[in-house]
């Protein structure tokens, strides 16, 4: 055993109880999230030097997208979940798909869905719709920081076993032994950090280059994820993946690793193409 463990705070998931209402920290936690990025939005999308000549979105705007993406992350990260991490036991039991109360959501998923919505919603309202991606991409830290912090606070989603870490966590459902407390690795990572990053790519480049924020957000996000899939626990009915092939890694592949990996190169050619103004929409002449 090892000579320091912290143990798992007792913090009661429900943040408020009154009858028979109860309101959990998860949920208090992408409420925050969304009402953070939602007024970050709306103060980048004022500034008409961030958009240069694309469409500036209206206020009314970021209200309807704030709703469009929220409902592409829900949709997108269930079914993200049920692809990707544990199929097979929803094809035994379908309606379980939709009882998302019992947990099981996927970033990557997510990412897709809110991908979709966004490209929807820019669409029917005549916006450059890599532009309003963009500005997702740099409010989108906000949300993934608090997400993060109700996945500690819910003691789920934890690391791996740390024997000799001074500030390894008993986890309460993980067993006797000190973990890793990932997700706050993951709430310094995917959250704090790469927030900053983008907010200094935004100051720095605006708007001006469609897409060339999205590919920064999704390269940052993929090497803080895979990152932090070395102390993360890998999903229990997945396991490592490619069997012992990757032992010298620490543990092996994680599904987690795999998602992300072609984030890297989606965010590489975004940039690449975003940087030499290919995406940027044609002017036509009179």
């Amino acid at each position: 055993m090892p000579l320091f463990a912290i143990p798992f705070p007792a913090i009661d998931p429900v943040a408020i109880s009154i009858g028979p209402l109860a309101i959990r920290w998860y949920a208090l936690a992408y409420i925050v999230g969304l009402l953070g990025g939602w007024f970050y939005a709306k103060r980048l999308a004022a500034r008409a030097g961030l958009w240069g000549s694309l469409p500036q979105p209206k206020p009314i705007d970021i209200d309807d997208l704030i709703v469009w993406a929220a409902l592409g992350v829900v949709l997108g990260g269930r079914a993200g979940y049920v692809l990707f991490y544990n199929l097979s036991a929803y094809l035994a039991e379908p309606l379980e798909i939709f009882a998302i109360w019992h947990g099981g959501m996927s970033f990557h998923g997510g990412l897709i869905g809110a991908t979709l919505a966004i490209i929807l919603f820019a669409r029917k309202r005549g916006l450059n719709a890599l532009s309003i991606l963009d500005l997702a991409a740099v409010v989108a830290p906000i949300g993934l920081f608090f997400g993060r912090i109700a996945n500690f606070i819910n003691g789920e989603l934890w690391g791996r076993i740390a024997l000799d870490f001074p500030f390894a966590v008993v986890f309460p459902h993980a067993g006797p032994l000190p973990r890793h407390p990932s997700q706050l690795y993951e709430a310094l990572g995917e959250g704090l950090i790469l927030f900053l990053i983008m907010a200094w790519a935004v100051r720095r480049f605006g708007f001006r280059r469609p897409g060339l924020l999205c590919g920064v957000f999704v390269i940052g996000y993929a090497i803080a994820r895979i990152v932090c899939e070395f102390f993360r626990e890998p999903d229990e009915q997945l396991g490592f993946l490619f069997g012992s092939a990757f032992q010298f890694l620490g543990g092996g592949i994680t599904m987690g690793m795999v998602l992300s990996l072609p984030l890297v190169l989606l965010g590489i050619g975004l940039i690449w193409v975003a940087s030499r103004g290919r995406t940027l929409p044609s002017v036509r002449s009179a």
